[in-house]
């Protein structure tokens, strides 16, 4: 006999499901982990039953009659129950229904030692037990939006005709040129091999030094130009020493690469993506929206609502940097042409001038990646950042240089050795195309969405220096 056939009944699968009130009179089979649990002296338990299927619990009314009634009684905060009953409707309010109880058992107790108890604990204490701390309100809230998130990204790129491409995760090469990349090996770190007294990388598994990649953006380029608008999404590593909320070792990215494209309808494509996946958040998240705007950020509900009726400022790096210059702020960091914008510029630009995300455009070149288009003032180059008020930058992008001899010139001035990247440069040979694209840190827009003030807990498991828990 399977599973199912010994579950019985199971109209409503899930603790969501039964909140609806579509099926009171029905008989449903739950399962779920215990939150709190309350007898009293008519001889009845109510227990709190959470399936992680929504924020809300669902409340288990179990009788004295039940042959297990006193460990039901007794169940701790964490057990995992198994709850056969009926959906009624609830007397009590706030409830519209609860379940009226024929058979609770016991699937595994949690005892008095569980970490997570009905009181609020502080986010520092909660990423020691990231294995438990999904249980909580806020980070159960949390995964449900990151994954909201997830599923809207995809249906932008999927209704829009892109393909969802996998660019590899170990490379040989820098893409974005910063250097701070996870090495991999397979060599004896004991006894590495040597030749001339260098470190003999023809030894190890791919005969050249190689890393975890910070992009697949060069990679993407060459399916955008084979197959017309693709995007990925995948995981990035970046080996910087930064303990700060705002950064972390892996992270999840987002890169669309789009043929036939320049940087103006680059940013319009920016601008649409970032307001379909709040209206997608807010459509359907709205009990976990509003426990962010109660507990977490007061008001980011209307922040993101705001952002979706919004059109985007947009500038370039040249007029922002006039505006600060112009602003009589004292920043820590002065402005003048050529720097890059800071945190607190970037702020003042979102949160001050304008009030609103604002897309800056046209940066000085030395400041960019190589493979950015160079303007014709030779001075700045077709790149772009979308920044949002509060965390800055949320995008960053430009359109590609395509030009075979001033890649090389770019490649020159920046020192990076073509014969590393002739399969990019061939790409320039051979039927060169426009193209343009960016990139989007998940964890940066489920960040913004929820209001969470540091970037280590909107991912399940963070990798930060020193952290490697889990």
């Amino acid at each position: 006999m399977s599973d199912s056939e010994h579950a019985g009944p199971t109209t409503a699968p899930t603790v969501k499901h039964a909140l609806a009130g579509n099926d009171i009179g029905a008989t449903v089979t739950l399962r779920g982990w215990v939150r709190t649990v309350r007898a009293s002296k008519a001889g009845l338990a109510f227990v709190e039953l959470n399936d992680g299927s929504c924020l809300a619990n669902l409340q288990v009314v179990a009788e004295q009659t039940l042959p297990n009634f006193e460990q039901v009684s007794k169940l701790g905060t964490g057990a995992s129950i198994e709850v056969v009953g009926e959906i009624v409707e609830s007397p009590a309010s706030g409830q519209t229904v609860e379940v009226k109880a024929s058979g609770v058992r016991l699937i595994g107790n949690s005892g008095d030692e569980f970490p997570l108890q009905k009181k609020r604990h502080s986010f520092e204490y909660l990423r020691t037990i990231a294995h438990l701390r999904p249980r909580a309100n806020t980070f159960g809230a949390v995964a449900r939006v990151r994954n909201e998130v997830s599923r809207s990204i995809h249906q932008y790129f999927q209704d829009r005709g892109y393909l969802w491409v996998h660019t590899p995760l170990i490379t040989s090469i820098d893409a974005e040129g910063a250097g701070q990349m996870f090495q991999v090996t397979t060599m004896d770190l004991e006894n590495v091999p040597r030749r001339d007294g260098e470190i003999d990388f023809k030894q190890d598994l791919f005969e050249r030094k190689s890393y975890l990649a910070v992009s697949g953006q060069l990679e993407a380029e060459i399916m955008a130009t084979a197959l017309g608008n693709v995007y990925t999404f995948g995981p990035t590593f970046r080996a910087e020493n930064s303990n700060t909320s705002r950064h972390l070792s892996e992270f999840w990215m987002i890169e669309p690469e789009i043929a036939w494209c320049d940087l103006n309808r680059l940013q319009n494509v920016a601008e649409e993506f970032i307001k379909h996946i709040f209206r997608s958040v807010l459509e359907n998240c709205p009990e976990d929206m509003s426990f962010f705007e109660q507990r977490i950020e007061p008001g980011v509900i209307e922040k993101l609502d705001a952002i979706v009726r919004s059109e985007f400022a947009r500038v370039t790096y040249s007029e922002a940097v006039g505006i600060l210059e112009k602003s009589g702020q004292s920043f820590e960091f002065p402005v003048s042409w050529g720097i890059d914008l800071q945190s607190e510029h970037e702020r003042y630009l979102t949160e001050i001038t304008f009030n609103r995300p604002v897309i800056v455009t046209d940066y000085p070149r030395e400041m960019k990646a190589f493979y950015m288009r160079r303007n014709d003032d030779s001075r700045t180059v077709a790149a772009m950042d979308v920044l949002a008020p509060r965390i800055g930058e949320i995008i960053g992008g430009s359109q590609r240089e395509e030009r075979y001899d001033v890649l090389l010139e770019q490649m020159a001035a920046h020192g990076i050795p073509p014969d590393q990247y002739w399969w990019y440069l061939d790409l320039r040979r051979f039927g060169t195309v426009p193209h343009a694209g960016f990139g989007l840190g998940l964890e940066r827009v489920v960040q913004f969405v929820t209001g969470m003030a540091n970037i280590r807990d909107v991912i399940p498991f963070p990798r930060a220096p020193g952290l490697l828990e889990f």
